[in-house]
């Protein structure tokens, strides 16, 4: 049975996806089977579409029985921190809101797809599609699409999808002369054809994927907010409109709110190191921590008479065993860095207590694994800046530390030197019997510093007085309501911040036993810390709310355990508004063990003001706990209100109990003057105490922010003549004096003007099918300031086995959700793969860390969604263009403002007669009388075919005579009377795209007959061409190796001077064959210029290292050589490829004083020989006979590749000034030349944005946006340049951007066509300006540039003109009413990453479309994608729509060293470059 035609089709189609990595294996043959079912034999009459759906619901219920078991271990994969049932709901019902949108799911190589998905690899003996060999870069040539339904089909041309509407009224006035860029015949498939946005009917898949893309933009999005600044390129303006309707705060001005006193005790010890040494000789037996094992052993008790003898100890050893040069290594107030692992709190305490003791200041850090651990290069700028100089450490630590080769301990990443110190038994000395160690009262001295690491990455050291030690120790004590002997558990960090304060600090004060659980016994029994609890009867347990839920999970193995005995749990990040959920679902479950609802303590605490609210254990008898329901949107502009819980978007809270006792707390306006705020209004709380950190390491500017913040009543009167510290937490005082704190300063992103936490945003991302996608609920938001504003970035590690549709719902449905949730945009969604986030010490993802990665390139995403168009609100206003000015007006303004009509000549050429004139013409036939025989014997062959204006086709290789051969070959057609066309050889490594090229050229031209040698002949009709074109329609072709003996008796001479000489075909960048017609006058009028600007004698030589087939090229070869007399020495680039300093080599061995070159020559110079210079020399290669280097192009100088080709020449001897630049088109080959007298080109810097608008305006070097422009030669003798508006056709003041327009005898005189059709471009050739000088004809020449009269003078003692040429008027792309040249969005992303080799911007649909080259490996594609977004977004106001990441080579380049972006863009379209990634930025 034979399946029908488009089922067929469609299968075929399916294949072309997977091979190309846009569907995955599951999909591909899901899909399959649907097409398939209808034609396969029906089980017993069951309607086949059913049978497959059976199938699947089958697979799925039988998943379900075995699901239960599975339950607890898949929960496990999120964290729960950030669970809530409620939040769950809401998200479900704002995605339910959402119809399924179709987004364009971004496309793959399948290469990429193997490190992201583990089903979606690339089945054996398969390999992704190579490049198209159409866009290998290594040979430079002139594309033309091998198919262009020009001539070589039949068929009519597919219609252009490349029509733009913003372009086609520029292609009305420069209709496209020989177009040649058709559509491949390969992608013209009957699939199923769309329009694009402007009704352009389009077959391609990227087509159909750019269209979603539009479909989604298309669609209304919320009322954007007002624009953020107007940019006018005179400055930008802030205007942030406040929305009249957002909640305000209406409450009364709070005051600030006082804690209990507190309590005067009976002999408490005047300092931390007075309790030891009181229960270290008191109560020598009583325990004071219990450390265990990964297996929750026991393995050593440390007691208060061990910890007070072994700190004894260390503290001798320290200050008396340790020395450099006979003085003591250490001195009282020295910081020393305390080195230990988490699971070793007893080397710690001891140590921690030794420095104490010693008086030197402990500094407790992470230990680190590896030299290149998150944050570490910060911790050692730390460490530099305390002045620290030795680490304490345990023996089995420093072994583990990684090793120099010395065998020492490596220096790590940014760490000062340090001496490492062991403080096990065998390496401290016992203390004579009459050293005591100074216990002294507690001072404002430095007791030790914490480390905190800020937002930014940048780790601070907070430093803490003994006194604030002891006060605080005092406050948790009487807050806690801590009494002798108690025991408690502690699951903190022991180094720091609360597991410091409970278990190392407080703990000691009041002789209390901890019992320290380790985070690696938590990894492998969640349940340990409350066995130990029931063990040794704990009192008090120190948690945070993760550890409450882990053991949830583990909690069913458990069926004895009993939390009766304690009455405090310490729930250290209570602060975070999600431990709520946490803290209901214990005491759900633990409550039938014992757990009481009010043990339950929650606390608020940060770095800098240690613990700020506690709430009091039940005996204390304080109110009951308090919980707030809030509106996030209320939140979201600082504003309390309280929200029924019918909204889904809201914020559950509870409180953090009351303020610590001895403090004064009060809340104030985040930003701007700390004003305190309303009682309805969220605010950042400040404390002040005795029991506060007291300022930051070194910082002393950070620390007056602070930690001296003196708030100010509304009427600013300060509350308190005493400076607070500020706490970093966000939140408000509620009823009964309750603190409730709704988020950090740290998690906190102010978007378009409204705040957003980044846990808040990360519940959100956790509740859209949380047990299937995210691993181990590892999410990261942060946020970026890209274009004045913060932008939201999600980063999530997806679970291994998750497949591409998988991971692309998932993102499109948690932008839905957090879009719903908090009204606001995500930025960029990126999916890494598992575990390869960065991890902060104790396991959780490292945020800063994260986000340097993400901005430097390094994050290595398998997934990237990119939301810009929904984010971006602030984006500059589109120029409305202006209602046109009239003639008259325009010139009163410019006279009026003191500026001149840009216009500008070269010298001027004596006035010869008019038979003199006709003499010269035929000077160049004159010329070469005294040529070999041979070239006149090639008559005897062409006057056979001696039909004038009939055209010869010229072609020729590289071989030694391969140039002469084309002199004496176009000559020779020259005296037959025949019209000449040079063209390009094909390449015999590449015939499928060259020769289409030289096929085109010869139909186009209507030649009758070709000349060339003998190699090329047989590679015309060889095989391999027959497969590019059809050689059997070669017109005759003729072997000029092959010639006659015999002269021709007469010569042809040109009755008139506008007789044709010869056609000048080449490829514009746009990818458009122009064939322009060169009169006998014109051709020695551009010989005469030339000569004199180059000052060109017989007895001058010239190195051209250029193709001499078209344009200044070839001119400088054929033309100038013959009539100027001199020596010309001719250097195929192609030669270059192999041999890359033949040109300079040459250049110095015949001591040449003027040279030419392409850009693609200079580049191979500049790479292939930057680091060879002295290999050269040695070769005694010197460039200093150099005068003139001029690059020959049709484009803006590239400014930046000449100043580095002069910089590493520079050693050869090469002037810096001798490189410059010349300037040409199709019109006129010659406009600019620098030439060998003149002033020095200079280089002037403009203001991008003002270019924009078609407007100069110059700047200093190194302002912002300022673009270096370097002036393109000196105008030749004879030329005119006028600068006029595009559209007006008024010429134009020198402040403005417009079109050059030429006039000179050496202009073409038209393009020489198949149809005929020269009236429809007569006005490229012959067009005069609409009002002025109305008579001077000029040609156009389709590039924008501007003239500046300079301060330099002339050699007529004039003041000169430089002339700027911006870029081609063809490939400017229209964007929000403004005017962008490509090259300067191109720049902007190479410089973005350094991965990027090249990259080519062209608009589709309105969309800008980014394609960058990667240079490195596959798994960077995809950190490129927001890397130029953002750069695009900040450097030029314009949103990326597309980003393609493709291989090296790629982006086509032509034999000047341009890039063709037509054609690029036409691939794309159809599907041929075999990207690597393709992003659709919504």
């Amino acid at each position: 049975m034979t399946l029908p035609a488009e089922v067929r089709e469609k299968l075929a189609e399916l294949e072309l996806e997977l091979s190309e990595g846009d569907i995955t294996q599951k999909g591909y043959e899901k899909k399959r089977g649907k097409l398939l079912a209808p034609y396969i034999p029906q089980i017993q009459g069951v309607d086949p579409s059913l049978q497959i759906d059976n199938r699947i619901q089958a697979s799925s219920q039988a998943v379900l029985p075995g699901s239960k078991h599975n339950k607890s271990r898949a929960a496990n994969t999120r964290d729960e921190r950030f669970r809530s049932d409620l939040h769950t709901e809401a998200v479900q019902a704002a995605l339910a809101k959402y119809k399924e949108r179709k987004m364009p799911m971004p496309s793959k190589r399948r290469s990429v797809l193997v490190q992201s998905s583990v089903e979606a690899c690339t089945p054996p003996g398969e390999t992704s599609v190579l490049v198209n060999p159409l866009f290998a870069r290594g040979l430079a040539f002139d594309l033309l699409t091998p198919d262009a339904p020009l001539i070589t089909d039949n068929h009519s041309a597919p219609p252009d999808v490349t029509g733009l509407s913003e372009r086609s009224s520029l292609h009305a006035e420069r209709p496209q002369v020989a177009s040649v860029r058709g559509v491949s015949r390969g992608y013209i498939h009957h699939t199923s054809v769309m329009e694009t946005a402007d009704g352009v009917p389009v077959n391609s898949r990227v087509s159909s994927k750019i269209q979603q893309l539009l479909n989604t933009l298309k669609r209304p999005k919320r009322p954007p907010l007002r624009e953020f600044f107007v940019d006018d390129f005179e400055e930008l303006l802030d205007v942030q409109q406040i929305d009249p309707n957002q909640p305000k705060p209406e409450g009364q001005h709070t005051s600030p709110l006082e804690g209990e006193p507190l309590g005067v005790v009976n002999n408490w010890p005047p300092s931390l190191p007075a309790a030891l040494q009181r229960w270290g000789a008191t109560q020598p037996k009583s325990p004071c921590l219990t450390a265990l094992d990964n297996a929750g052993k026991p393995v050593y008790t440390l007691t208060y008479g061990k910890l007070w003898t072994r700190s004894q100890k260390l503290a001798y050893t320290l200050l008396n065993k340790l020395s450099t040069r006979n003085e003591p290594l250490l001195m009282p107030g020295d910081r020393v860095a305390l080195v230990f692992p988490n699971n070793d709190p007893v080397m710690f305490m001891v140590a921690f207590y030794g420095c104490l003791l010693a008086e030197l200041v402990p500094v407790p850090i992470e230990v680190p694994l590896t030299r290149k651990d998150a944050g570490s290069q910060q911790i050692g700028f730390l460490l530099g800046s305390c002045g620290v100089t030795l680490a304490l450490t345990t023996d089995a630590c420093q072994k583990g530390l990684p090793k120099a080769q010395t065998g020492e301990v490596a220096t790590f990443k940014g760490w000062p030197r340090l001496l490492w110190f062991v403080t096990d038994g065998k390496h401290v000395v016992k203390p004579p019997k009459d050293w005591h160690p100074p216990i002294r009262e507690a001072s404002n001295d430095i007791a030790y510093i914490e480390y905190k690491t800020s937002k930014e990455g940048s780790t601070m050291g907070i430093t803490v007085s003994h006194s604030a030690m002891l006060a605080h120790c005092h406050a948790l004590t009487q807050a806690c309501g801590y009494t002798e002997a108690e025991t408690i558990t502690n699951v903190l960090d022991f180094k720091r911040e609360a597991g410091l304060w409970h278990g190392v600090l407080t703990s000691v004060m009041n002789r209390m036993h901890v019992i320290s659980i380790p985070y690696s016994l938590m990894k492998v029994n969640p349940l340990s810390w409350i066995q130990k609890v029931h063990t040794y009867k704990a009192r008090v347990a120190v948690v945070k709310s993760r550890d409450m839920h882990w053991s949830l999970l583990a909690q069913r193995d458990q069926r004895d355990v009993s939390l009766s005995s304690l009455r405090m749990l310490i729930v250290a990040d209570g602060a975070n508004p999600w431990s709520i959920s946490s803290c209901d679902a214990f005491l759900n479950v633990f409550q039938a063990r014992g757990l009481r609802p009010e043990v339950i303590c929650p606390c608020a605490s940060s770095s800098e003001a240690m613990t700020v609210a506690i709430r009091r254990p039940p005996e204390l008898g304080v109110p009951p706990p308090g919980k707030a329901v809030l509106s996030m949107g209320g939140l979201s502009h600082s504003v309390i209100r309280v929200d029924t819980e019918e909204k889904l978007s809201v914020l559950t809270v509870q409180d953090v109990g009351q303020v610590m006792p001895g403090a004064l707390v009060c809340v104030v306006r985040v930003e701007g003057t700390p004003y305190l705020c309303q009682t309805d209004e969220v605010g950042e709380i400040c404390v002040n105490s005795g029991s506060t950190g007291v300022a930051y390491y070194g910082l002393p500017g950070m620390t007056k922010n602070i930690f001296e913040t003196i708030p100010v009543t509304s009427s600013g009167i300060p509350v308190s003549d005493r400076p607070f510290t500020r706490t970093s937490l966000l939140g408000f005082v509620g009823p009964d004096s309750l603190v409730f704190v709704v988020g950090k300063m740290d998690g906190l992103m102010v978007v378009s003007g409204r705040r957003h936490n980044a846990d808040d945003v990360v519940a959100t991302a956790l509740a859209v099918e949380p047990m299937k996608f995210v691993y181990r609920g590892r999410i990261a938001v942060f946020s970026l300031s890209v274009l004045h504003d913060e932008r939201i970035v999600v980063v999530a590690e997806q679970r291994p086995d998750a497949s591409e549709e998988d991971s692309f719902q998932w993102m499109s449905r948690v932008l839905q959700a957090i879009d719903s949730i908090h009204q606001v945009g995500v930025y960029c969604l990126a999916l890494v793969p598992a575990n390869t986030l960065p991890k902060a010490p104790l396991g959780g993802i490292h945020i800063s860390e994260t986000k340097q990665r993400f901005l430097e390139g390094a994050l290595h995403p398998c997934n990237v969604l990119m939301c810009p168009h929904t984010c971006v609100t602030n984006l500059p206003k589109p120029r409305q263009k202006q209602p046109e000015v009239g003639p008259a007006s325009m010139i009163v303004g410019n006279l009026v403002a003191g500026k001149r009509i840009a216009q500008a000549c070269g010298r001027d050429v004596a006035q010869l007669e008019d038979n003199d004139q006709a003499r010269k013409v035929d000077s160049l036939l004159h010329f070469t009388h005294s040529s070999p025989a041979h070239i006149l014997c090639l008559l005897i062959i062409i006057t056979h075919h001696k039909r004038l204006n009939k055209v010869l086709n010229i072609i020729e290789y590289k071989h030694l005579c391969a140039g002469i051969d084309l002199i004496a070959t176009f000559y020779g057609c020259l005296y037959a009377g025949c019209v000449p066309v040079t063209v390009r050889p094909p390449h015999p490594q590449n015939l499928a795209t060259t020769l289409p090229t030289v096929k085109m050229i010869v139909e186009v031209s209507k030649s009758v007959c070709i000349l060339t040698t003998q190699a090329i002949m047989k590679l015309l009709k060889s095989k391999e061409a027959a497969a590019a074109v059809d050689t059997k329609s070669w017109p005759m072709v003729l072997d000029t190796d092959d010639l006659p003996r015999k002269k021709s008796p007469q010569m042809y001479k040109p009755p008139t001077p506008e007789m044709l000489a010869y056609l000048d075909f080449s490829v514009s960048t746009t990818g458009i064959l122009a064939g322009v017609k060169m009169s006998h006058a014109a051709t020695s009028a551009l010989c005469r210029s030339i000569k004199l600007q180059c000052e060109l004698y017989p007895s001058r030589q010239i190195a051209i290292c250029l193709d001499p087939y078209c344009g200044l090229g070839f001119a400088l070869w054929c033309l100038c050589s013959v009539y100027s007399g001199h020596q010309s020495i001719l250097v195929p680039p192609l030669e270059l490829e192999s041999n890359a300093s033949l040109w300079l080599a040459a250049v110095s061995q015949y001591k040449v004083r003027v040279t030419f070159c392409s850009y693609s020559v200079m580049e191979m110079c500049t790479k292939g020989l930057g680091s060879q210079t002295e290999a050269l020399r040695l070769r005694n290669v010197n460039l200093s006979c150099v005068r003139t280097c001029m690059v020959v192009a049709e484009e803006r100088p590239r400014i930046a590749l000449t100043q580095s080709f002069s910089k590493i020449f520079k050693d050869l001897g090469l002037s810096s000034r001798a490189v410059s630049t010349t300037f040409g088109c199709r019109v006129n080959v010659a406009i600019c030349l620098q030439g060998t007298a003149g002033p020095d080109p200079t280089t002037v810097y403009v203001d991008m944005r003002a270019l924009r608008h078609d407007r100069v305006r110059l700047v200093e070097r190194g302002s912002p946006h300022s673009l270096p422009l370097m002036e393109s030669g000196k105008i030749l003798p004879g030329v005119k340049v006028i600068i006029a508006n595009t559209e007006t056709k008024g010429p134009l003041g020198d402040s403005h951007l417009g079109e050059v327009w030429v006039s000179s005898p050496h202009n073409a005189t038209g393009y020489y066509t198949v149809y005929g059709e020269e009236a429809l471009h007569a006005d490229h050739f012959n067009t005069k300006l609409s009002f002025g000088d109305t008579q001077t004809v000029w040609a156009r020449t389709g590039y924008l540039g501007f003239l500046r009269r300079t301060d330099l003078t002339d050699a007529s003692g004039e003041r000169h003109d430089a002339l700027y040429v911006v870029g081609s008027l063809d490939e400017t792309l229209e964007l929000r009413g403004m005017r962008y040249h490509p090259i300067d969005i191109e720049t902007s992303v190479i410089r973005s990453h350094k991965s990027i080799a090249e990259c080519a911007v062209f608009t589709w649909t309105n969309l800008l479309v980014v394609v960058v080259e990667l240079e490195g490996s596959e798994q960077e594609a995809l950190d490129l994608v927001a890397l130029v977004t953002n750069v695009v977004l900040e450097e030029h106001y314009l949103i990326v729509g597309v980003v393609v990441v493709v291989d090296p080579g790629v982006i086509p380049i032509n034999s000047r060293g341009e890039k063709q972006r037509m054609h690029l863009r036409d691939g794309f379209l159809a599907d041929q470059l075999d990207p690597i990634y393709v992003a659709y930025n919504m």
